[in-house]
């Protein structure tokens, strides 16, 4: 904000005079007055000085600049005249400088090579560009060479050279072979900033016919091949070893030079056997830890943002066992030119004084020269107000015809700096450039700020006067801030009314008007009053509002800081709130909130709700509010205050509370200040500075708290610095080169005056520099630019305003912005533990590497291949985080017998580092999966041929398979257990020799070296020409039905049927006989009376024979049990189904198929008809029971 100036005390007029400055006026940004004000050319835009074009677009050479009048531009080549109207391929855009030339369609980048400079020029002066290199981009083809192929012995050095073409800009350089695919590099193999491929020592893996040194040219967006090179490493039975030597730089020690600002990288690469390592040291000094990597496997040194401090003797030591040896590179820093204070845009008016002021450094050290409009100064027409002093160009007595562009130019060796800067001198009459008539609206009390936006050359001098033949306001109760507002500290109603801002130079004067209206604040004069009202009772919240009659109020309602309840009993009018029928959940604090378009007031009221009470009680009531505040004993920082308390209404008054209202920041808002006990009617108050302070007191009983007082007088303390800080002081970066320092700023009553600003510092937190200190305005945040990458700062914020400072802050300790980590985690260990379980261990990265906070480690892992199957599939790669500093970290639910690849990653705040090298490893075997189906077919009377497929997963290799089997017998009993170990490769396999008829479980496994999987179950019959198959569960406690054997088609069966008739038939003939013979036989009344179930007549119709009773569970064979033509058995007739095992159809399986409990026979369904005699069982039934 801009600063504030306050008039010296005394009866002077209220004045704000604007210093000369030496440095330019500062020119308003309005557009306006921007159209208006004529103004030299200033180059706004150009090509960079080295501009390298692609040959085959058009070539855009820019040169925008502004000005007023609009200035025209024309262009130099190589020193002379560029004419543009001579060239059909060139033209400039409309409106600019910019030069378009049409190679496109009839021309060459080649003639267009040179050096170009824009000259932008109007009637006040000319801006001249820089000079701008223009040459288009190359990327030349190698030179055809026939390469010999390489044959050397293993444990021998190689260089492979690459010698890429010249290019513009020069090519990056890479090596792959005829796949595209980079060729690994290490520290033994390794690419040099040459572009050669540098072999320490070669191993026979190293034989190949493709090594191929590619070149990129980025800016053509080519790349260039050079003939493969081919390399064969014989195997020789020993190598001998060999202490370590250069392969670059030669000898014992080079030289180095790089500019300043670049990038300083230094090589060595040594060769040896076994492979060297290479170390690096600063002989006279340590090597500077924020600005040091280390690249290409620490071959290479680089140091960032190099300074002439950088300079001195680095050595580079090569060390294997057998030896170290050592380089020495003497590095001199030299700069081009770069400016410390570059010159700066001078807008003067007649008759002032000024200087221009050019200063660079370089080494060697820059040599300054001046031009002016574009022309060295020293042949340019003579200016007698002009006068030169080396880097310094003085004016005096300026006039109108001084005006003109000045070009710095500063130049070395090693490039030039180019700098426009104008002398514009404008005799302009005050303009005021605030609205005229603006209304301004504050409500009594409060701050009232009037602005006079203003501008004029000389600078004008305010004047600010109240109504139309008013004086000039006085120093007694306004500041006058820089910019020409008007502050009124505390705005009355008597502050209402025209003022008018007169601006005033040599050239003229300018005024305008702007209006002031101090409006009433908005008061609560009849606040809603503590209520304790019985259940089911009716209760009545008043608040009545006073506000400026020009303001229209809002008032609403809420409870507990929420919306009222949607309910009817719930009604509101102008000033009242009623509620019905109260209910427990009626209670609450309930508030009235007044608001208009400046200001809002609110006040609450608590609603306690009782039950009924049966008898009448004493009336008990919150107290009445104190009254007759008096201020007495007014000091600084504090004041007494003291009152008379009002009745308790038959409830003794426990505490007094006082609350204070500050008019100047939050007029109309109370705040707690102090309680006390009942039995005082005094209290000692502790006062902050620069506060309009208000009294108010509160008694308090069991009740509830009574209404306020009304308010004590105002009393204004002092100001004062302020005694406290910011709180809550951090520094964070939001990127890598900023550092974000924030703050919880002080409130209006904490600044202890006018004038609140921070004073925000900071410095390194390791290194030696002063501190740096910014003064900000009233605000919470504060951004250094151009930090170094996660370096620890330590930061300060102190508070002060008009008066002084506050006290010296606390020093907080903050970070610059994260980066993403530059290293990836080394020495990557993979510890197999099972065949499901790995456990990894890396070596921590440096500290100085991960650039942000540690956040933890992330393992990436992925299963390349599984071993027992080779088919590839698509890789899903899995990711483990592990907080914190770890270097160890588990892999669980790996696949068995699998192999995997991963890697580890550094994570901070910022994100993921590189990935190390990936690392695989192998799962040993695991038990495998049960076999994935297992079916019976061909079943004959005594075999069966079991087929399976293998395990969806082996987890392994298979070594063989187990086959269990037992049969089952018509009890549900099982038999002997058989045990038959059966080949891996089989998947099929034939049973003979099996019992007749019989039902037998089998049970399929197969095997790894790991141990035994996981089985499948499944049930089968033997039969004469065919079986029923139980089918393996596939649903918890659902039972299929097993397909049965059609007895009635058997020739056996129909055979003893036949028997059984003809008995039958013969018993029936002799019967009759003896009947004839010895008169009534008393078979026929048995009969009658005692029906015989065993003995029935066929039934003519079907052939069937009658019902027989089986002893075993006096069940009658059904009507019809025949099976059916379609060779099923329904399953009320099947007397050996699913639903027979266990406990009826509800029975439940084992997850493997098999039945849980033991099998046990069928419950009687139905009681036996005719007699209980013990019978043979039906041959039905005994059939079925083998099925």
């Amino acid at each position: 904000m801009p600063r504030r100036t306050c008039v010296p005390a005394g009866p002077v007029t209220l004045i704000l005079l604007l210093c000369r400055m030496i440095c330019a006026l500062e020119v308003p940004l309005d557009p306006k007055l921007l159209e208006d004000l004529v103004q030299p050319p200033t180059i706004t835009q150009q090509s960079p000085k080295d501009f390298i074009i692609d040959p085959r677009e058009n070539i855009i050479i820019q040169c925008e600049a502004k000005g007023k009048p609009p200035p025209s531009f024309s262009w130099t080549r190589n020193g002379t005249h560029f004419d543009i109207d001579k060239d059909p391929l060139v033209s400039m855009k409309a409106g600019s400088g910019t030069l378009i030339i049409n190679i496109m369609s009839d021309g060459k980048a080649e003639s267009y090579e040179g050096v170009y400079q824009c000259t932008a020029r109007n009637e006040r002066g000319a801006a001249v560009s820089n000079n701008i290199v223009v040459r288009p981009s190359r990327s030349p083809l190698w030179t055809k060479e026939k390469l010999e192929p390489i044959t050397l012995r293993n444990g021998q050095s190689l260089v492979l050279p690459c010698r890429p073409p010249v290019g513009l800009p020069p090519p990056i350089i890479f090596w792959m072979d005829n796949s595209f695919q980079r060729l690994p590099q290490s520290e033994r193999v390794s690419q040099g900033l040459n572009g050669d491929l540098y072999f320490s020592n070669v191993l026979p893996e190293d034989s190949r016919e493709d090594y191929i040194c590619y070149a990129r040219f980025n800016h053509t967006q080519t790349i260039q091949q050079k003939q493969p090179i081919s390399v064969r490493v014989i195997s020789a039975k020993s190598s001998r070893e060999r202490p370590p030597t250069f392969l670059t730089p030669e000898g014992n020690a080079s030289n180095k030079e790089e500019l300043r600002g670049n990038v300083l990288s230094l090589e060595c690469i040594a060769e040896g056997l076994p492979t060297p390592i290479i170390y690096w040291i600063k002989e006279d000094g340590t090597l500077p830890a924020n600005r040091t990597f280390y690249r290409n496997f620490k071959k290479t040194l680089q140091i960032t943002h190099v300074s002439e401090a950088d300079s001195g003797s680095y050595q580079c030591i090569a060390k294997n066992t057998l030896g170290a040896i050592h380089h020495t590179i003497a590095v001199t820093v030299r700069a081009a030119p770069y400016w410390i204070m570059a010159p700066q845009n001078l807008v003067l008016s007649p008759g002032e004084d000024g200087t221009l002021i050019c200063r660079a450094n370089g080494d060697p050290k820059p040599r300054i020269s001046w031009l002016t409009n574009g022309v060295p100064i020293e042949i340019a027409p003579d200016d007698p107000s002009r006068k030169i002093d080396g880097d310094t160009i003085i004016f005096s007595n300026v006039q109108e015809r001084s005006s003109a562009v000045y070009q710095c130019n500063a130049s070395n060796e090693y490039g030039y700096l180019l700098a426009n800067a104008f002398v514009n001198v404008l005799a302009e009459p005050p303009r005021i450039l605030t609205s005229a008539n603006t209304l301004y609206q504050v409500i009594a009390n409060r701050p009232a700020l009037l602005d006079c936006a203003f501008f004029g050359s000389p600078l004008p001098t305010i004047e600010w006067f109240k109504g139309a033949k008013g004086s000039a306001l006085r120093e007694d109760i306004y500041v006058l801030h820089d910019n020409g507002t008007l502050e009124i500290p505390v705005a009355q109603k008597d502050s209402t009314g025209t003022y008018t801002c007169v601006a005033r130079n040599k050239l003229g004067m300018a005024k305008n008007e702007v209006r002031l209206e101090v409006k009433d604040p908005t008061r609560i004069i009849k606040q809603p009053e503590y209520a304790v009202v019985q259940r089911g009772s009716t209760v009545s919240f008043e608040c009545r509002v006073k506000h400026d009659h020009t303001l229209i109020p809002t008032v609403m309602w809420r409870k507990d800081n929420n919306e009222l309840p949607s309910d009817e009993r719930f009604t509101v009018d102008k000033d009242h709130l009623v509620v019905t029928d109260v209910r427990d959940h009626d209670g609450g604090t309930y508030t009235c909130v007044a608001n208009t378009t400046l200001d809002n007031v609110s006040a609450s009221a608590v609603l306690t709700v009782v039950a009924p009470t049966p008898t009448p009680a004493p009336i008990y009531d919150v107290p009445n509010p104190p009254f007759d505040l008096e201020l007495t004993n007014q000091q600084d920082k504090s004041v007494q205050l003291s009152w008379t308390p009002g009745d308790d209404n038959n409830s003794p008054i426990t505490k007094f509370i006082v609350e204070y209202e500050d008019a100047m920041h939050e007029a109309g808002l109370w705040h707690h200040q102090a309680e006390v006990s009942g039995t005082q009617t005094t209290a000692e108050l502790k006062l902050s500075p620069y506060v309009s302070y208000s009294f108010r007191v509160m008694a308090v009983n069991n009740i509830g708290r009574s209404l306020p007082s009304e308010a004590s007088e105002q009393y204004l303390t002092k100001a004062a610095e302020p005694d406290k800080n910011p709180t809550a002081v951090e520094g964070l970066g939001s990127e890598p080169d900023n550092l974000v320092i924030t703050w919880k700023p002080l409130n209006g009553f904490e600044s202890n005056g006018p004038g609140l600003q921070y004073k925000v510092s900071w410095r390194q937190k390791d290194g030696d520099d002063e501190w740096t200190s910014v003064v900000v305005a009233n605000v919470s945040k504060y951004i250094v630019s151009g930090t170094p990458t996660f370096v620890p700062y330590l930061v300060k914020v102190q508070a002060l305003n008009d008066v002084g400072f506050a006290p010296e802050p606390a020093v907080v300790l903050g970070h610059s912005g994260e980066d993403l980590p530059m290293v990836a985690p080394g020495n990557v260990r993979v510890n197999v533990v099972n065949s499901t379980l790995a456990e990894v261990h890396w070596d921590p990265v440096p500290l100085k590497s991960i650039r942000g906070h540690l956040q933890g480690y992330r393992i990436y892992y992925w299963k390349a291949q599984s071993l027992s199957k080779r088919n590839r599939r698509h890789i899903e790669k899995k990711i483990l985080t592990f907080q914190g500093s770890k270097t160890h970290g588990m892999v669980p639910g790996l696949e068995p017998f699998s192999h995997y690849s991963l890697n580890v990653r550094v994570v901070n705040g910022k994100g993921e580092g590189p990935a190390s090298p990936d690392r695989g490893f192998h799962t040993p075997e695991g038990v495998p999966s049960a076999p994935s189906s297992l079916k019976i077919i061909n079943p004959t009377l005594d075999s069966l041929t079991l087929e399976w497929d293998p395990p969806s997963h082996p987890n392994g290799i298979l070594t063989e398979y187990t086959l269990k089997f037992q049969p089952i017998n018509s009890t549900h009993e099982l038999g002997p257990l058989v045990d038959l170990k059966i080949p891996a490769n089989k998947t099929r396999w034939t049973l003979k020799n099996l019992n007749y008829s019989t039902r037998y479980k089998f049970y399929l496994y197969a095997q790894t070296s790991a141990g035994s999987g996981s089985q499948i179950t499944e049930e089968a019959v033997t039969t004469v020409d065919e079986a029923g198959i139980l089918l393996p569960d596939v649903g918890a406690g659902k039972a299929m039905a097993s397909r049965q054997v059609d007895i009635a088609t058997q020739g056996w069966f129909i055979g003893l049927m036949c028997a059984v008739a003809l008995l039958i038939l013969i018993l029936l003939i002799v019967c009759f006989i003896r009947r004839n013979k010895g008169g009534k036989y008393p078979v026929k009344e048995k009969e009658d009376a005692h029906a015989d179930p065993e003995i029935q007549p066929m039934k003519e119709d079907d052939g069937t024979f009658g019902e027989y009773s089986d002893a075993e569970d006096h069940k009658p064979l059904k009507k019809g049990s025949r099976t059916p033509s379609d060779r099923t058995v329904k399953k009320e007739d099947s007397d050996d189904s699913l639903v027979d095992y266990g406990e009826g159809v509800n029975g439940q399986f084992n997850e493997d198929g098999s039945f849980i409990g033991q099998y046990s026979g069928k419950k009687e369904k139905e009681p036996a008809e005719g007699n209980e005699s013990s019978e043979a069982p039906s041959p039905v039934n005994a059939m079925n029971s083998f099925v």
